[in-house]
């Protein structure tokens, strides 16, 4: 089995494939301060409810765009599962030319979502994460990362009309019955809910216009299936995204000496 984990801002996400197949994915809060052996009794814990052993794990893959947790989840994984990750950085084949000025300035999680969608959706394809920050990321059609676009996320958006106002309070971020919100809450859901599908809207316009006029749009993270049932332009959803990108990096690099010896 093949252990894979992306590292977010927010949430760190883990799946374990079994012979190519996704076999348990699980969410857990990113917290910088969490050491080896907590990280390692949480997940141990989870494998146990699905009746997944640690030695069945026999690879690791991992991403990460928080930088102090690399070595965290580096340790934990020589110390629990005898394995030594394969990490995704500069030097390991990923099969995308990075078309920026500045490649290792693109985060991983977002070269692992473009070796994904290019595989399941081909090219060219739109990919849009909705998760601490809202990301739009371009693939040509022979699989190149062109660039893209940052947003603050839709949590960020909400928690600082919170607290960087006096009176408006937390909202639950669900579907508006109507754009013309009748109080504050329904105001403040119409404008953050209708107004980021607005925001997803134009953005896939412009960078379809860059592309040529065409391109598969695709959708994952946190708040993907939210958004995506408040706009016509997002035609897929997947929250795999990243695992399925990892797994397949992994199968391309198959390193033999991940295992460490006793």
């Amino acid at each position: 089995m093949l252990l894979a984990i992306d590292i977010g801002n927010s949430n760190i996400t883990i799946g374990v494939f079994d012979d190519g197949k996704l076999k348990a994915t699980w969410r857990i809060a990113t917290d910088v301060h969490r050491m080896p052996d907590e990280y390692a009794s949480l997940i141990l814990g989870l494998f146990e409810r699905q009746n997944i052993t640690i030695s069945q794990i026999k690879d690791a893959i991992l991403c990460s765009v928080v930088p102090p947790l690399v070595g965290v989840f580096e340790e934990m994984c020589r110390r629990y599962v005898k394995i030594r990750p394969l990490l995704v950085e500069a030097g390991v084949k990923t099969g995308v030319r990075i078309c920026m000025d500045n490649p290792k300035e693109v985060g991983a999680d977002r070269i692992v979502n473009a070796v994904a969608a290019h595989h399941l959706y081909g090219g060219p394809v739109i990919i849009i994460d909705l998760g601490t920050a809202t990301t739009f990321d371009a693939v040509s059609e022979q699989g190149d990362y062109l660039g893209g676009a940052i947003a603050p996320g839709v949590a960020i958006a909400t928690e600082a009309l919170f607290s960087r106002t006096a009176v408006l309070p937390r909202v639950e971020l669900t579907h508006p019955r109507r754009a013309i919100g009748r109080n504050t809450v329904a105001a403040m859901q119409s404008g953050i809910v209708f107004g980021y599908a607005s925001l997803i809207e134009g953005m896939v316009a412009r960078i379809k216009r860059e592309l040529g006029g065409k391109a598969k749009v695709v959708a994952t993270g946190g708040y993907a299936e939210l958004m995506a049932r408040e706009t016509p332009v997002i035609e897929a959803v997947n929250l795999d995204l990243t695992l399925v990108g990892l797994r397949l990096i992994y199968e391309m690099n198959k390193a033999k000496d991940q295992v460490i010896s006793p």
